[in-house]
């Protein structure tokens, strides 16, 4: 039965948006430990659950359309339209906005963990751009002999053409 297993997919989708919440978690742990070594590892793992969400995704759309033609609504409609117009005597309209409230929890919840993320990952850029500036040598120059200086050049001390010619 085509709402069984649009249920199903909701299910799926679900456990996605769980997994995706873990791993967001996962990588601000990882930002406020400082532990930078491992963020690349736990962002290619949110992008891989990102791309599983974005399958499931094109599966419940398709799912949802069979639906919806099978219970007389355009093809198109989201999934609190088919919830409005699921047949009366069985459990799929409740069941649908029992699944659409869910993840509209779980949507918000992940946009406030990935926010905080990358906030984080300003914080750390800001942080780490500061430091690498104090680290960086002072620009030298050369003397007439070709020997390196370093340090700032006294005002006349620095020129751009030869004293020779």
């Amino acid at each position: 039965m085509g709402a069984e297993n649009l249920s199903s997919l909701l299910w799926h989708e679900r456990n996605l948006l769980d997994l995706l919440t873990f791993k967001l978690e996962t990588e601000q742990l990882l930002l406020t430990a400082g532990k930078s070594k491992w963020l690349q590892h736990a962002s290619l793992e949110v992008e891989q659950v990102v791309n599983k969400l974005r399958e499931a995704g094109l599966a419940r759309t398709v799912a949802t359309s069979s639906v919806a033609l099978e219970w007389g609504v355009d093809e198109h409609a989201s999934l609190a339209q088919l919830a409005a117009a699921a047949p009366s005597a069985g459990p799929w309209g409740e069941l649908l906005r029992s699944h659409l409230e869910a993840m509209t929890v779980q949507a918000a919840h992940i946009r406030e963990v990935r926010d905080a993320n990358e906030q984080f990952l300003r914080v750390a850029a800001r942080s780490s751009q500061e430091t690498m500036s104090t680290l960086q040598p002072e620009n030298g120059t050369y003397d007439s002999h070709g020997a390196a200086s370093s340090g700032l050049v006294s005002a006349g001390g620095g020129h751009l053409f030869d004293k020779e010619l």
